[in-house]
């Protein structure tokens, strides 16, 4: 089989598509891929480590404030339409595979106009922009959330998959927190500020980090590569905090997790609901249609992760938080036990069986 995936911008959207081209792999032998991602992001780097040909394309967001770049980019899809053009014609894929990112849309449409069929996954409770409106073109569409159906009312066909994600995530191979500097015998926090890093979330946690000197539990934070430099400039924190700008297996140290913290992006939200790992959501405010708070406002319907909004975290807040969940017994276990009812950890079969049916 040759399969066509393309995924961009951030870890949320990037490690499902590697759990789904895993999957196929596993599956299939013989099976040919090619990534299509931007040129100048995330997926640029992780990709090509992951042994699968990667085909960059020179593409960028709309952004109201660029007006100068977003005249430019509508010349860079028309280019990057052709390219992909370019190479569907000489790799004639089964199926083409959008997992999210703007980058997706000139390879969606190239594969539409080409009649190739396609498959199109949301990771988040309300859809990206550009799923929205490749929804009406694509063979199918695959949905993290049962409530996101409503989003794709002009789709062929939608299909509830859960995020693939937290395949990975349980495939992962647990790291040894000693040689993170971190004690096995403690109860350990993984504080997450997102894998792109968030500089305001950055600046919130840095008292809380001063704070908690004499907690009973260690916190790993991770600030996210862009913003390391700044966070440690002139800092020393206490001998119960390790600061970490990225990690690649992240999954690995959630295993030895009791509690993670983190924005509500929907990748780590599923890999953190694969391990059954209870968590604290901060959802960004920042991002398109607000998408995070509802993922997060999901789960605590549920009872299966709290929530904390940024406009109310405080030190002290935070920290009493914590402190409720990691030493209630009844309360962390009940927490446990909704996650584990959450879970779809079957998701990347589940794909890799209706694309097998789409394609026959």
């Amino acid at each position: 089989m040759r399969i066509i995936v393309s995924a961009g911008g951030t870890g949320g959207h990037i490690y499902p598509a590697l759990a789904i081209i895993e999957k196929f792999k596993e599956k299939d032998k013989n099976l040919e891929v090619i990534y299509i991602g931007t040129h100048n992001r995330m997926e640029k780097d992780i990709v090509p480590k992951e042994n699968i040909k990667y085909e960059e394309l020179e593409i960028y967001g709309f952004s109201k404030k660029l007006i100068g770049r977003d005249i430019k980019n509508l010349f860079l899809i028309r280019k990057a339409y052709k390219k992909c053009l370019k190479i569907m014609k000489k790799f004639k894929p089964d199926i083409v595979i959008g997992v999210g990112g703007y980058v997706t849309y000139p390879v969606i449409k190239a594969a539409n106009k080409l009649k190739i069929k396609t498959f199109i996954h949301e990771q988040n409770s309300i859809p990206g922009k550009s799923n929205i409106l490749l929804s009406r073109l694509v063979s199918m569409v695959g949905i993290s959330f049962e409530e996101s159906k409503k989003y794709f009312r002009q789709a062929k066909k939608v299909i509830y998959t859960g995020n693939p994600s937290g395949n990975r995530a349980l495939k992962a191979t647990k790291v040894n927190i000693k040689e993170l500097g971190l004690n096995p015998k403690e109860k350990l926090v993984i504080i997450v500020a997102g894998s792109l890093g968030s500089a305001t979330l950055n600046t919130k946690f840095k008292e809380f980090l001063h704070l908690i000197e004499d907690a009973k539990f260690q916190v790993l934070y991770i600030t996210g590569n862009s913003h390391y430099d700044e966070f440690i400039k002139n800092e020393e924190f206490p001998k119960n905090v390790v600061v970490k700008p990225y990690l690649n297996n992240l999954s690995g140290i959630m295993k030895s997790a009791d509690l993670l913290v983190s924005r509500a992006g929907a990748g780590i939200i599923t890999e953190a609901q694969a391990l059954e790992l209870p968590a604290i959501y901060i959802p960004s405010p920042f991002v398109a249609g607000n998408h995070q708070y509802y993922n997060a406002l999901e789960l605590k319907k549920k009872n299966a992760a709290y929530m904390l909004e940024e406009k109310d975290f405080n030190s002290k807040v935070l920290i009493a938080l914590i402190n409720n969940i990691l030493y209630d017994k009844e309360k962390y276990y009940e927490l446990k036990h909704n996650i584990k009812k959450m879970n779809t950890i079957n998701s990347a079969d589940t794909i890799y069986n209706e694309i097998k049916e789409l394609i026959k």
